[in-house]
Protein backbone atom coordinates (compact mmCIF):
# COMPACT_ATOMS: atom_id res chain seq x y z
CA UNK A 1 0.00 0.00 0.00
CA UNK A 2 1.59 3.19 -0.92
CA UNK A 3 2.24 6.09 1.70
CA UNK A 4 -0.21 8.90 1.39
CA UNK A 5 1.56 12.32 -0.16
CA UNK A 6 2.55 14.61 1.86
CA UNK A 7 0.24 18.22 1.76
CA UNK A 8 3.10 20.23 2.80
CA UNK A 9 5.82 19.19 0.40
CA UNK A 10 6.13 20.45 -3.25
CA UNK A 11 9.01 20.13 -5.74
CA UNK A 12 10.81 19.45 -2.86
CA UNK A 13 10.60 22.56 -1.31
CA UNK A 14 8.67 22.37 2.08
CA UNK A 15 6.62 25.34 3.62
CA UNK A 16 8.94 25.73 6.11
CA UNK A 17 11.59 25.76 4.19
CA UNK A 18 10.01 29.02 1.69
CA UNK A 19 8.96 31.18 4.83
CA UNK A 20 12.84 30.68 6.19
CA UNK A 21 14.30 31.58 2.78
CA UNK A 22 11.97 34.77 2.54
CA UNK A 23 12.86 35.68 6.30
CA UNK A 24 16.64 35.41 5.29
CA UNK A 25 15.98 37.54 2.05
CA UNK A 26 14.30 40.49 4.25
CA UNK A 27 16.93 40.45 6.89
CA UNK A 28 19.55 41.08 4.13
CA UNK A 29 17.24 43.73 2.63
CA UNK A 30 17.32 45.09 5.92
CA UNK A 31 21.07 44.92 6.83
CA UNK A 32 21.44 46.49 3.04
CA UNK A 33 19.50 49.47 3.75
CA UNK A 34 20.60 50.30 7.19
CA UNK A 35 24.47 49.63 5.56
CA UNK A 36 23.56 51.96 2.93
CA UNK A 37 21.77 54.19 5.58
CA UNK A 38 24.63 54.71 7.69
CA UNK A 39 27.30 55.01 4.72
CA UNK A 40 25.53 57.29 2.49
CA UNK A 41 23.23 59.32 4.40
CA UNK A 42 24.68 59.17 8.43
CA UNK A 43 28.43 59.09 7.19
CA UNK A 44 29.11 62.95 7.85
CA UNK A 45 27.52 63.09 10.94
CA UNK A 46 29.79 59.69 11.65
CA UNK A 47 32.93 61.31 10.39
CA UNK A 48 32.18 64.57 12.42
CA UNK A 49 31.61 62.88 15.44
CA UNK A 50 34.13 64.14 18.34
CA UNK A 51 33.81 60.40 19.57
CA UNK A 52 35.40 59.26 15.90
CA UNK A 53 38.81 59.39 16.02
CA UNK A 54 39.92 57.90 13.06
CA UNK A 55 39.24 61.31 10.93
CA UNK A 56 41.60 62.43 13.73
CA UNK A 57 44.27 59.67 13.21
CA UNK A 58 43.98 60.55 9.15
CA UNK A 59 43.97 63.91 9.03
CA UNK A 60 47.42 63.87 10.75
CA UNK A 61 48.50 60.79 9.11
CA UNK A 62 50.60 63.34 6.56
CA UNK A 63 52.36 66.49 6.94
CA UNK A 64 49.97 69.77 6.24
CA UNK A 65 50.16 72.26 3.76
CA UNK A 66 52.65 75.23 4.91
CA UNK A 67 51.34 78.97 4.76
CA UNK A 68 53.64 81.07 3.29
CA UNK A 69 55.18 84.56 3.24
CA UNK A 70 56.41 86.12 0.22
CA UNK A 71 58.26 82.69 -1.06
CA UNK A 72 59.17 81.21 2.31
CA UNK A 73 56.93 79.07 4.55
CA UNK A 74 56.38 80.13 8.14
CA UNK A 75 55.01 76.85 8.74
CA UNK A 76 55.80 73.19 8.47
CA UNK A 77 55.13 69.83 10.20
CA UNK A 78 57.18 67.43 12.34
CA UNK A 79 56.39 63.40 13.38
CA UNK A 80 55.76 63.15 16.46
CA UNK A 81 56.38 59.41 17.03
CA UNK A 82 52.73 58.94 18.51
CA UNK A 83 49.28 58.12 17.84
CA UNK A 84 49.22 61.32 15.61
CA UNK A 85 51.86 60.85 12.95
CA UNK A 86 52.57 64.57 12.59
CA UNK A 87 52.21 67.98 14.19
CA UNK A 88 51.95 71.42 13.19
CA UNK A 89 55.78 73.73 13.70
CA UNK A 90 56.06 77.61 13.32
CA UNK A 91 58.88 79.52 12.08
CA UNK A 92 58.96 82.91 13.75
CA UNK A 93 55.59 81.93 15.21
CA UNK A 94 55.05 84.57 17.43
CA UNK A 95 55.63 87.15 14.94
CA UNK A 96 52.98 85.72 12.45
CA UNK A 97 50.02 84.62 15.13
CA UNK A 98 48.34 87.64 14.21
CA UNK A 99 48.28 85.91 10.29
CA UNK A 100 48.90 82.14 10.90
CA UNK A 101 46.95 81.52 13.85
CA UNK A 102 47.41 78.50 15.04
CA UNK A 103 46.92 74.70 14.66
CA UNK A 104 46.29 72.34 17.33
CA UNK A 105 45.37 68.37 17.50
CA UNK A 106 43.60 69.25 20.94
CA UNK A 107 42.44 72.87 20.23
CA UNK A 108 41.78 72.97 16.39
CA UNK A 109 41.79 75.89 14.14
CA UNK A 110 42.29 80.00 13.55
CA UNK A 111 42.59 82.53 11.67
CA UNK A 112 44.00 81.40 8.10
CA UNK A 113 44.95 77.62 9.69
CA UNK A 114 41.08 77.36 9.82
CA UNK A 115 39.24 79.49 7.26
CA UNK A 116 42.06 77.20 4.82
CA UNK A 117 41.90 74.11 6.72
CA UNK A 118 40.42 71.74 4.08
CA UNK A 119 43.18 73.19 1.67
CA UNK A 120 45.88 73.18 4.06
CA UNK A 121 44.62 69.03 4.94
CA UNK A 122 44.36 67.98 2.16
CA UNK A 123 40.26 67.36 2.01
CA UNK A 124 39.57 69.89 -0.43
CA UNK A 125 38.23 68.82 -3.50
CA UNK A 126 39.68 71.23 -5.64
CA UNK A 127 42.97 69.36 -4.80
CA UNK A 128 42.48 65.92 -5.88
CA UNK A 129 42.86 64.01 -9.94
CA UNK A 130 39.56 63.02 -9.63
CA UNK A 131 37.04 64.07 -7.19
CA UNK A 132 34.25 61.17 -7.53
CA UNK A 133 36.91 58.35 -6.87
CA UNK A 134 38.24 59.90 -4.43
CA UNK A 135 35.53 60.57 -2.74
CA UNK A 136 34.41 56.87 -3.24
CA UNK A 137 37.93 55.25 -2.03
CA UNK A 138 38.34 58.12 0.60
CA UNK A 139 41.98 58.98 -0.63
CA UNK A 140 43.31 61.79 1.28
CA UNK A 141 45.47 64.59 -0.96
CA UNK A 142 48.38 66.02 0.03
CA UNK A 143 47.69 69.53 1.77
CA UNK A 144 47.84 72.72 -0.52
CA UNK A 145 49.78 75.79 0.27
CA UNK A 146 48.43 79.52 1.12
CA UNK A 147 50.29 82.05 0.04
CA UNK A 148 49.78 85.27 2.05
CA UNK A 149 50.17 89.19 0.66
CA UNK A 150 51.91 89.94 3.78
CA UNK A 151 55.07 91.85 3.49
CA UNK A 152 58.17 89.93 5.54
CA UNK A 153 60.05 93.36 5.97
CA UNK A 154 57.06 95.05 6.96
CA UNK A 155 55.87 92.65 9.08
CA UNK A 156 59.36 93.00 10.96
CA UNK A 157 58.82 96.26 11.33
CA UNK A 158 55.43 96.18 12.45
CA UNK A 159 56.41 93.81 15.72
CA UNK A 160 59.27 95.30 16.20
CA UNK A 161 57.89 98.64 16.64
CA UNK A 162 55.25 97.92 18.96
CA UNK A 163 57.81 95.87 21.03
CA UNK A 164 56.60 95.17 24.80
CA UNK A 165 53.22 97.27 24.07
CA UNK A 166 50.40 96.25 23.96
CA UNK A 167 48.72 97.02 20.82
CA UNK A 168 48.17 96.39 16.92
CA UNK A 169 49.14 97.49 13.23
CA UNK A 170 47.48 97.02 9.98
CA UNK A 171 49.22 97.82 6.82
CA UNK A 172 47.48 97.44 3.36
CA UNK A 173 48.69 98.00 0.11
CA UNK A 174 45.59 101.25 -1.23
CA UNK A 175 45.24 100.17 -4.74
CA UNK A 176 44.72 96.30 -4.43
CA UNK A 177 43.73 95.89 -0.55
CA UNK A 178 46.63 93.17 -0.05
CA UNK A 179 47.58 93.39 3.61
CA UNK A 180 50.94 93.77 3.61
CA UNK A 181 51.39 93.77 8.20
CA UNK A 182 49.05 92.47 10.69
CA UNK A 183 50.73 92.64 13.50
CA UNK A 184 49.56 92.19 17.40
CA UNK A 185 51.73 92.63 21.11
CA UNK A 186 51.75 90.32 23.18
CA UNK A 187 52.07 87.79 20.74
CA UNK A 188 52.41 83.75 21.83
CA UNK A 189 53.65 80.87 19.64
CA UNK A 190 51.22 78.57 18.30
CA UNK A 191 53.59 75.64 17.94
CA UNK A 192 53.80 75.13 22.01
CA UNK A 193 50.74 73.93 21.84
CA UNK A 194 50.20 72.12 18.36
CA UNK A 195 50.76 68.24 19.79
CA UNK A 196 48.34 66.48 22.36
CA UNK A 197 50.99 65.57 25.20
CA UNK A 198 50.84 66.91 28.45
CA UNK A 199 53.04 69.67 27.86
CA UNK A 200 50.84 71.27 25.16
CA UNK A 201 47.90 71.59 27.76
CA UNK A 202 50.21 73.10 30.29
CA UNK A 203 51.04 75.61 27.23
CA UNK A 204 47.78 75.79 26.57
CA UNK A 205 45.97 76.97 29.98
CA UNK A 206 49.05 79.38 30.27
CA UNK A 207 47.71 81.42 27.39
CA UNK A 208 44.53 81.26 28.76
CA UNK A 209 45.46 82.57 32.42
CA UNK A 210 47.35 85.48 30.61
CA UNK A 211 45.73 88.67 31.44
CA UNK A 212 47.62 90.27 29.15
CA UNK A 213 45.73 88.15 26.43
CA UNK A 214 48.42 87.98 24.44
CA UNK A 215 45.99 85.51 21.92
CA UNK A 216 43.74 87.89 21.25
CA UNK A 217 44.40 89.63 17.08
CA UNK A 218 44.09 93.25 18.61
CA UNK A 219 44.77 94.21 14.36
CA UNK A 220 41.42 92.30 13.61
CA UNK A 221 39.07 90.89 16.94
CA UNK A 222 39.45 94.22 18.49
CA UNK A 223 37.82 97.16 18.59
CA UNK A 224 38.85 100.82 20.34
CA UNK A 225 37.59 104.43 20.01
CA UNK A 226 39.39 105.93 17.03
CA UNK A 227 39.81 109.32 18.52
CA UNK A 228 40.68 112.06 16.28
CA UNK A 229 42.23 109.75 13.53
CA UNK A 230 37.92 109.45 13.39
CA UNK A 231 38.61 113.11 11.88
CA UNK A 232 39.19 112.23 8.72
CA UNK A 233 36.87 110.52 8.21
CA UNK A 234 34.31 113.67 9.47
CA UNK A 235 36.75 115.82 7.31
CA UNK A 236 35.99 113.54 4.33
CA UNK A 237 31.95 113.66 4.94
CA UNK A 238 32.05 117.46 5.05
CA UNK A 239 33.76 117.88 1.98
CA UNK A 240 32.27 115.62 0.01
CA UNK A 241 28.25 116.84 1.07
CA UNK A 242 29.41 120.11 0.57
CA UNK A 243 29.78 121.28 4.32
CA UNK A 244 33.29 122.34 3.60
CA UNK A 245 34.31 123.60 0.22
CA UNK A 246 37.57 125.27 0.50
CA UNK A 247 39.72 123.88 3.51
CA UNK A 248 41.84 127.03 3.85
CA UNK A 249 38.64 129.04 4.24
CA UNK A 250 36.88 129.62 7.84
CA UNK A 251 34.80 126.53 8.50
CA UNK A 252 32.00 128.87 10.84
CA UNK A 253 32.83 126.74 13.89
CA UNK A 254 32.01 128.81 16.78
CA UNK A 255 34.65 129.37 20.08
CA UNK A 256 33.85 127.69 22.55
CA UNK A 257 31.72 125.22 20.78
CA UNK A 258 28.67 124.21 22.99
CA UNK A 259 27.22 120.56 22.46
CA UNK A 260 23.65 120.84 20.98
CA UNK A 261 21.17 120.76 23.40
CA UNK A 262 23.65 120.65 26.75
CA UNK A 263 25.88 123.38 28.73
CA UNK A 264 29.19 121.52 27.80
CA UNK A 265 31.74 122.93 26.02
CA UNK A 266 33.52 120.60 23.67
CA UNK A 267 37.09 121.01 24.99
CA UNK A 268 40.42 121.10 22.93
CA UNK A 269 43.55 119.66 23.77
CA UNK A 270 45.15 122.69 22.50
CA UNK A 271 44.13 126.63 23.36
CA UNK A 272 45.50 127.81 19.85
CA UNK A 273 42.04 125.51 18.54
CA UNK A 274 39.89 128.36 21.16
CA UNK A 275 39.39 131.03 18.54
CA UNK A 276 36.61 131.75 15.82
CA UNK A 277 37.19 131.32 11.75
CA UNK A 278 39.29 128.49 12.02
CA UNK A 279 39.79 126.77 8.58
CA UNK A 280 39.42 122.86 8.10
CA UNK A 281 42.82 122.09 7.14
CA UNK A 282 44.00 124.40 10.37
CA UNK A 283 41.52 122.47 12.77
CA UNK A 284 42.99 119.17 11.14
CA UNK A 285 46.68 120.15 11.72
CA UNK A 286 46.07 121.52 15.36
CA UNK A 287 43.54 118.35 15.94
CA UNK A 288 40.74 120.97 16.95
CA UNK A 289 37.62 118.90 18.54
CA UNK A 290 35.15 121.93 18.47
CA UNK A 291 35.43 122.30 14.96
CA UNK A 292 35.32 118.62 13.41
CA UNK A 293 32.71 118.20 16.05
CA UNK A 294 30.74 121.31 15.14
CA UNK A 295 31.64 119.87 11.07
CA UNK A 296 29.85 116.75 11.80
CA UNK A 297 26.67 118.15 13.60
CA UNK A 298 26.51 120.03 10.35
CA UNK A 299 26.84 117.72 8.06
CA UNK A 300 24.26 115.46 9.68
CA UNK A 301 23.93 112.38 11.19
CA UNK A 302 23.02 110.07 7.87
CA UNK A 303 25.52 111.27 5.80
CA UNK A 304 28.30 110.80 8.36
CA UNK A 305 26.78 107.19 8.73
CA UNK A 306 26.98 107.23 4.91
CA UNK A 307 30.47 108.05 4.91
CA UNK A 308 31.56 105.69 7.42
CA UNK A 309 29.98 102.82 6.06
CA UNK A 310 31.89 103.53 3.09
CA UNK A 311 35.20 103.00 5.02
CA UNK A 312 34.39 99.57 6.75
CA UNK A 313 32.32 100.81 9.96
CA UNK A 314 29.43 98.77 10.61
CA UNK A 315 30.26 95.78 8.47
CA UNK A 316 29.56 92.57 10.54
CA UNK A 317 30.94 90.54 7.67
CA UNK A 318 34.34 91.95 6.91
CA UNK A 319 36.08 88.81 5.63
CA UNK A 320 39.80 88.82 4.90
CA UNK A 321 38.98 85.90 4.14
CA UNK A 322 39.64 85.79 8.18
CA UNK A 323 36.29 87.40 9.78
CA UNK A 324 37.39 90.88 11.71
CA UNK A 325 35.32 92.58 14.60
CA UNK A 326 32.30 94.67 13.56
CA UNK A 327 33.49 98.42 13.68
CA UNK A 328 30.68 101.25 15.11
CA UNK A 329 29.34 103.98 14.02
CA UNK A 330 25.71 104.87 15.84
CA UNK A 331 22.80 105.12 13.37
CA UNK A 332 21.13 106.71 16.18
CA UNK A 333 22.11 109.40 17.87
CA UNK A 334 21.51 113.22 18.83
CA UNK A 335 23.33 116.03 18.24
CA UNK A 336 25.75 116.38 21.09
CA UNK A 337 26.77 112.84 20.54
CA UNK A 338 26.82 113.18 16.73
CA UNK A 339 29.18 115.87 18.01
CA UNK A 340 31.39 113.57 19.87
CA UNK A 341 31.00 110.25 17.79
CA UNK A 342 32.43 113.06 14.85
CA UNK A 343 35.91 113.45 16.91
CA UNK A 344 35.89 109.47 17.56
CA UNK A 345 34.68 109.49 21.29
CA UNK A 346 31.17 108.16 22.66
CA UNK A 347 30.46 104.80 21.33
CA UNK A 348 32.46 105.00 17.97
CA UNK A 349 35.25 102.21 17.91
CA UNK A 350 37.29 100.64 14.95
CA UNK A 351 39.83 98.35 14.31
CA UNK A 352 42.89 99.06 13.23
CA UNK A 353 42.45 97.08 9.88
CA UNK A 354 39.31 99.39 9.21
CA UNK A 355 41.44 102.61 10.38
CA UNK A 356 43.80 101.42 7.80
CA UNK A 357 40.90 101.13 5.61
CA UNK A 358 39.94 104.69 6.37
CA UNK A 359 43.83 105.68 4.93
CA UNK A 360 44.27 103.36 2.48
CA UNK A 361 41.12 104.72 0.85
CA UNK A 362 42.12 108.28 0.70
CA UNK A 363 45.19 107.39 -0.76
CA UNK A 364 43.80 105.38 -3.58
CA UNK A 365 41.60 108.68 -4.56
CA UNK A 366 38.63 107.67 -2.87
CA UNK A 367 38.47 104.08 -3.79
CA UNK A 368 37.96 101.41 -0.64
CA UNK A 369 39.38 98.01 -1.74
CA UNK A 370 38.63 95.02 -0.13
CA UNK A 371 40.78 93.94 2.08
CA UNK A 372 42.52 90.41 1.59
CA UNK A 373 44.81 88.69 3.28
CA UNK A 374 45.51 85.75 1.04
CA UNK A 375 47.10 86.19 -2.36
CA UNK A 376 46.54 82.71 -4.08
CA UNK A 377 46.19 78.72 -2.71
CA UNK A 378 48.07 75.99 -4.74
CA UNK A 379 48.34 72.64 -4.64
CA UNK A 380 51.48 70.59 -3.28
CA UNK A 381 52.90 70.75 -6.20
CA UNK A 382 52.83 74.52 -6.98
CA UNK A 383 49.48 73.96 -9.18
CA UNK A 384 47.48 76.65 -8.97
CA UNK A 385 43.89 76.38 -7.03
CA UNK A 386 43.23 80.28 -7.03
CA UNK A 387 44.24 83.03 -7.54
CA UNK A 388 42.58 86.16 -5.49
CA UNK A 389 42.18 89.33 -7.55
CA UNK A 390 41.59 92.88 -6.07
CA UNK A 391 37.81 94.15 -5.55
CA UNK A 392 36.44 97.32 -4.81
CA UNK A 393 34.63 97.62 -1.30
CA UNK A 394 33.26 101.21 -1.91
CA UNK A 395 33.36 104.26 -3.70
CA UNK A 396 33.75 106.60 -0.45
CA UNK A 397 34.44 110.10 -2.30
CA UNK A 398 35.41 111.36 -5.73
CA UNK A 399 38.63 112.01 -6.61
CA UNK A 400 38.54 115.93 -5.84
CA UNK A 401 37.54 115.32 -2.78
CA UNK A 402 39.96 112.75 -2.34
CA UNK A 403 42.38 114.83 -3.48
CA UNK A 404 41.81 117.51 -0.19
CA UNK A 405 42.18 114.95 2.36
CA UNK A 406 45.09 113.79 1.01
CA UNK A 407 46.33 117.36 1.44
CA UNK A 408 44.69 118.10 5.35
CA UNK A 409 46.38 114.67 5.60
CA UNK A 410 49.94 115.83 4.42
CA UNK A 411 49.77 119.31 6.32
CA UNK A 412 49.33 117.16 9.84
CA UNK A 413 52.24 115.33 9.32
CA UNK A 414 54.78 118.64 7.78
CA UNK A 415 53.33 121.15 10.03
CA UNK A 416 51.41 119.21 12.99
CA UNK A 417 50.57 116.67 15.35
CA UNK A 418 52.28 113.56 13.25
CA UNK A 419 55.37 115.01 12.46
CA UNK A 420 57.24 111.77 13.78
CA UNK A 421 55.96 110.32 10.93
CA UNK A 422 58.32 112.70 8.16
CA UNK A 423 60.36 110.36 6.00
CA UNK A 424 62.93 111.46 3.97
CA UNK A 425 62.40 111.39 0.33
CA UNK A 426 58.73 110.60 0.70
CA UNK A 427 55.36 112.40 0.76
CA UNK A 428 53.34 111.35 3.87
CA UNK A 429 50.15 112.29 4.77
CA UNK A 430 48.87 111.25 8.85
CA UNK A 431 46.86 111.72 11.69
CA UNK A 432 47.04 111.11 15.16
CA UNK A 433 44.66 110.23 17.35
CA UNK A 434 44.55 110.23 21.40
CA UNK A 435 41.29 108.33 23.09
CA UNK A 436 40.00 108.38 26.53
CA UNK A 437 38.69 105.79 27.65
CA UNK A 438 37.91 104.36 31.68
CA UNK A 439 35.42 105.30 33.89
CA UNK A 440 35.61 109.13 34.02
CA UNK A 441 38.40 108.78 31.62
CA UNK A 442 40.52 106.67 33.78
CA UNK A 443 42.51 104.70 31.73
CA UNK A 444 45.60 105.05 29.38
CA UNK A 445 44.69 106.48 26.50
CA UNK A 446 44.75 104.76 23.44
CA UNK A 447 47.37 106.50 21.25
CA UNK A 448 46.38 105.65 17.15
CA UNK A 449 48.29 107.14 14.25
CA UNK A 450 46.97 106.41 10.44
CA UNK A 451 48.79 107.66 7.37
CA UNK A 452 49.92 106.66 3.94
CA UNK A 453 53.43 106.77 1.95
CA UNK A 454 54.83 107.63 -1.18
CA UNK A 455 58.03 108.22 -3.18
CA UNK A 456 58.06 112.48 -2.99
CA UNK A 457 57.24 113.98 -6.85
CA UNK A 458 55.48 110.61 -7.42
CA UNK A 459 51.65 110.84 -8.41
CA UNK A 460 51.16 106.77 -8.29
CA UNK A 461 48.77 105.74 -5.65
CA UNK A 462 51.45 105.25 -2.69
CA UNK A 463 52.43 101.87 -1.98
CA UNK A 464 50.89 101.91 1.70
CA UNK A 465 48.51 102.75 4.13
CA UNK A 466 49.06 102.07 7.69
CA UNK A 467 47.01 101.81 11.20
CA UNK A 468 48.80 101.94 14.63
CA UNK A 469 47.17 101.43 17.43
CA UNK A 470 48.88 101.30 21.59
CA UNK A 471 46.58 100.41 24.07
CA UNK A 472 49.06 100.03 27.20
CA UNK A 473 52.32 101.29 27.19
CA UNK A 474 54.43 102.93 30.08
CA UNK A 475 55.89 105.14 28.12
CA UNK A 476 55.19 109.06 29.42
CA UNK A 477 54.13 110.37 26.33
CA UNK A 478 51.15 108.17 25.50
CA UNK A 479 49.93 110.17 22.55
CA UNK A 480 49.43 108.80 18.77
CA UNK A 481 52.12 111.33 17.14
CA UNK A 482 54.85 110.55 20.21
CA UNK A 483 54.01 106.48 20.28
CA UNK A 484 52.23 105.39 17.37
CA UNK A 485 53.78 107.86 14.53
CA UNK A 486 57.37 106.25 14.92
CA UNK A 487 55.61 102.92 14.16
CA UNK A 488 53.94 103.57 11.48
CA UNK A 489 57.32 106.06 9.85
CA UNK A 490 58.92 102.26 10.31
CA UNK A 491 56.56 99.74 8.91
CA UNK A 492 56.15 102.57 5.96
CA UNK A 493 59.69 102.84 5.22
CA UNK A 494 60.12 99.10 4.72
CA UNK A 495 57.74 98.98 1.90
CA UNK A 496 59.11 102.10 0.54
CA UNK A 497 62.63 100.33 0.53
CA UNK A 498 60.92 97.29 -1.78
CA UNK A 499 60.11 99.68 -4.39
Amino acid sequence: MAKPRNPQRRHGISTTGRRAGMFCLVLILALAGQATWVQVFQAKAYDDNAANQRTAIERYAQPRGNILVGAAPVTGSAPTGGRFDYKRTYTDGSQFAAVTGFSSQIYGNTQLEGTEDSLLSGTDNRLAGWALWDEISRKQNPGGDVYTTISKAAQQAAMQGLGNQKGAVAAIEPSTGRILALASTPSYDPGSFAGSTAADQNAWNALQADTNQPMLNRALRQTYPPGSTFKVVTAAAALANGTVTDINAPTGAPSPYVLPGTTTTLVNDTTACDRSGLSLDTAMVLSCNSVLGYLGVQTGLDKMTAMAENFGFNDAKLDIPVRAARSNFDTRMNQSQVALSSIGQFDTAATPLVMAMVAAGVANNGTVMYPQLVDKLTKSDGTTVQVMKPSTYKQAMSPAVAGQVQQLMTDVVDNGTGRNARISGATVGGKTGTAQHGVDNSGTPYAWFISWAKPAGSSAVPPVAVAVVIADSNATDVTGGGLAAPIAKSVMQAVLQDH
